[in-house]
C-alpha cells in the first residue's frame, strides 16, 4: 500500500514538474518581449537625465528630484500558480494635474525624463514581476525535481526491495512449517 501511496505521490509530482515547467517557459517568452521594450526608452531616459544634469547642475537636478512627491504608486498583489507564490505588480498614477516644480529653475530635459519614466514605469514593473515570478517557479521546480528523483531513486526502490525481503521471508518460513509438518507427519505415521 506504501508502494501505491508513493507511486501517486510522483505522479503528483511529475504533473507538478510539468506545469511548472509550462509556466516558466512562458513566464521566459513575456519577460523577454518586456525587456525588449524598455532598453531603448531607459536608454532615452538616461540621456534626457544627463542633459539635464549637464544643462542645469547637480545641486539643481537633485533638489528638484528630492522636492518632487511620488506620482506613481506600485502595489503588490500575490497570485498562485501551482501553490508557488508569484508576484503582481500594479502601477497607479497619482492624481497630479502640474508638474511640482518651477519652469524657471529647470529645462524640458527634466520635462521628458519626467514624461518618459511615467510612461516607461509600468513597463519596468511587469519586467520585474516575470523575473521574479521566473525565480520563484524556478525554485519550487528545482523542490519538485529534488522530491522526484528522491521518490524515484530512493525511496520507491526501497519500499520495492522492502516487499521483496518480506516476502521471501515468508516464504522462507512457510517452506520450514512445510518441512517442520511434513517431519511430524513421517514421526506420526512411524509411530503408529
Amino acid at each position: 500500500k506504501s508502494t501505491q501511496i508513493a507511486v501517486m505521490v510522483q505522479q503528483i509530482l511529475d504533473d507538478k514538474r510539468k506545469v511548472l515547467l509550462k509556466n516558466i517557459e512562458e513566464m521566459i517568452q513575456e519577460a523577454s518581449k518586456a525587456r525588449g521594450g524598455i532598453w531603448e526608452p531607459l536608454q532615452d531616459i538616461y540621456k534626457s537625465v544627463n542633459e539635464a544634469y549637464l544643462a542645469l547642475g547637480t545641486n539643481t537636478v537633485d533638489s528638484v528630484a528630492e522636492s518632487t512627491p511620488p506620482v506613481m504608486e506600485v502595489e503588490l498583489h500575490i497570485r498562485r500558480v501551482v501553490d508557488v507564490k508569484i508576484p503582481a505588480l500594479t502601477v497607479t498614477e497619482k492624481d497630479t494635474k502640474s508638474m511640482p516644480y518651477g519652469f524657471a529653475d529647470t529645462n524640458s530635459s527634466i520635462d521628458r525624463a519626467s514624461k518618459q519614466i511615467k510612461e516607461l514605469m509600468p513597463k519596468i514593473c511587469k519586467a520585474a514581476e516575470y523575473e521574479n515570478s521566473i525565480f520563484s517557479l524556478a525554485k519550487a521546480l528545482e523542490k519538485t525535481q529534488k522530491l522526484l528523483n528522491a521518490l524515484e531513486n530512493v525511496i520507491i526502490p526501497q519500499y520495492k526491495e522492502n516487499i521483496r525481503f518480506i516476502l521471501s521471508t515468508l516464504e522462507e518460513r512457510e517452506r520450514e512449517e512445510f518441512a517442520k509438518l511434513k517431519k511430524v507427519k513421517e514421526k506420526m505415521e512411524s509411530g503408529k
